[in-house]
């Protein structure tokens, strides 16, 4: 799985429509391999952007939870030092 995608659900605060977009531009730019498409491709690339996002809302807007949502602030924390373990070896 790409590293830049982030888990979107059962946060707190919810997750934002620009954190959706976000992901779902990582995505596409991984699952096409460009960054930035050609102008020939632009209009499908920013297409697929636009669906995925729609989508993505969709389900994380229709998944439900027993657990208590996450805190945004000390999963930052705790990523900060999973990356530390993994990279201060």
């Amino acid at each position: 799985m790409c590293r830049n995608i982030k888990p979107l659900y059962n946060f707190e605060p919810p997750v934002t429509e620009a954190e959706i977009h976000a992901a779902s531009l990582q995505f596409v730019r991984k699952i096409s391999g460009f960054n930035k498409p050609s102008a020939v491709n632009e209009a499908a690339f920013n297409a697929a952007v636009e669906d995925i996002a729609r989508v993505s809302g969709q389900l994380l807007m229709s998944l439900q939870s027993n657990a208590a949502p996450k805190n945004r602030e000390e999963e930052v924390v705790k990523a900060k030092a999973r990356s530390a373990r993994r990279f201060d070896r």
